[in-house]
C-alpha cells in the first residue's frame, strides 16, 4: 500500500482541491479533464494511505469531512511555501544568500538596526535575516565561528584573512551613578580604594570559549552581572550598582541628573567599534553583503548605529 509521503503529492492536493470547489467528483472531472473514476481511485489511494475518509459521499455532492477540510487546509499552505520555495531558489541563484545572519553587539543602537532591516526587506530579496544578540567577544566570535556573516559593534581586531573589517566609530566611556549612590557625592577624583567597597555592573560576556573580556572591574569587588549594556544601564539608574557606560547610551539620563558622572583616578576609556564580515566565496560579497556594507559606507549610518538608543 501506498505510504502518506507517496499520495500526497502536489498534483493531488491540487486535486483535492479542486473537488471541494466543484462541489462533485463529475464536475472536477470535467474540469481537470479526466474521467470520474480516475479520479475516484485517486481519492481512494489517498483516503487508504492515510486511513481517514476526506469527502461524504452519501448525497452528490462532495462534501468533506472534518478530515479532508483540514487537510486542505494544511495542503493549501504547503502548495505556498513549494511555490515561495521555487520562488525563493530562482532569486538565490542571481546572487542573493539564502540567509543573512548579522551579529548585532548590545552597544549597537537596535533602532537603527531595525530600520536598515527594513530598507533591506523593502527590497523584496529572496534572503532571509536574522540577528544574534551579543556583547564583548562573543561578537566577534560570531563572526569568526562562521554563525553570522556581519558583525555590529566588534571592539577587538581578528587575525584570520577571511575576516575583515572597518570602525564604526569611537566610543567614549564615563563612570556613571545614579544620584541617590554613596557614591554620587563623594570627592573626586574617585579612589579605587573607595570604589572597591561599592558593588560594580558588569556585562556578560557572550564568548562560548575563553574568559571573555572584563572592563574597569576591580580585584575583590562585589560584581552584579548582567546581559546587556541595556541592562547595565538600567541597573546603574537603579542604584543596583556602578560602573562605565558609555556615554553617548547614557547621554539623556546624565542631562536630566538621572546618573551622575564621576571622575575617576583612572584616565577615561574610549574604545575603537568596528564592524566586520566574513568573505567565503571566492566569487566575492553576496547580494546581501553588499548590501549591507553599502549602508554602513555611510557616515550617518555608522553615527546611528552607536548614537541613537532609546531610554531603558
Amino acid at each position: 500500500m501506498p505510504s502518506a509521503r507517496d499520495v500526497l503529492t502536489p498534483d493531488a492536493l491540487a486535486m483535492l482541491q479542486a473537488i471541494a470547489a466543484a462541489g462533485s467528483f463529475a464536475a472536477a472531472a470535467r474540469s481537470l479533464g479526466v474521467v470520474p473514476s480516475a479520479l475516484t481511485y485517486r481519492v481512494r489511494q489517498v483516503e487508504d494511505a492515510l486511513d481517514v475518509l476526506l469527502f461524504d459521499r452519501s448525497s452528490r455532492q462532495a462534501r468533506l469531512t472534518e478530515a479532508g477540510a483540514e487537510l486542505l487546509r494544511e495542503g493549501a499552505r504547503l502548495l505556498e511555501e513549494i511555490d515561495a520555495v521555487a520562488n525563493r531558489v530562482k532569486r538565490v541563484a542571481t546572487g542573493w544568500e539564502p540567509q543573512f545572519t548579522i551579529a548585532v553587539d548590545s552597544i549597537i543602537s537596535k533602532a537603527t538596526v531595525m530600520e536598515l532591516c527594513e530598507s533591506f526587506f523593502a527590497l523584496n530579496p529572496p534572503t532571509r535575516i536574522r540577528l544574534r544578540d551579543e556583547t564583548l567577544s562573543g561578537t566577534l566570535e560570531a563572526l569568526t565561528s562562521g554563525q553570522a556573516d556581519l558583525a555590529l559593534g566588534v571592539a577587538e581586531s581578528s587575525t584570520k584573512a577571511a575576516i575583515h573589517g572597518k570602525p564604526l566609530g569611537d566610543v567614549s566611556f564615563v563612570y556613571a551613578v545614579a544620584p541617590h549612590h554613596p557614591l554620587a557625592n563623594a570627592p573626586e577624583p574617585l579612589k579605587d580604594e573607595l570604589v572597591r567597597q561599592y558593588r560594580a555592573v558588569a556585562v556578560a560576556d557572550t564568548i562560548t570559549r575563553g574568559g571573555g573580556m572584563t572592563f574597569g572591574l576591580l580585584g575583590g569587588q562585589d560584581v552584579f552581572t548582567v546581559a546587556t549594556m541595556k541592562d547595565k544601564l538600567d541597573a546603574q539608574l537603579r542604584g543596583l550598582g556602578c560602573g562605565f557606560v558609555p556615554e553617548c547610551m547614557a547621554r539623556a539620563y546624565i542631562e536630566t541628573a538621572r546618573l551622575v558622572v564621576k571622575k575617576m583616578e583612572r584616565p577615561q576609556r574610549v574604545v575603537r567599534v568596528n564592524y566586520a564580515w566574513r568573505s567565503v566565496s571566492r566569487s566575492g560579497p553576496g547580494r546581501a553583503l553588499q548590501w549591507w556594507l553599502k549602508q554602513l559606507e555611510r557616515p550617518t549610518t555608522r553615527a546611528a548605529l552607536l548614537e541613537r538608543h532609546r531610554g531603558v
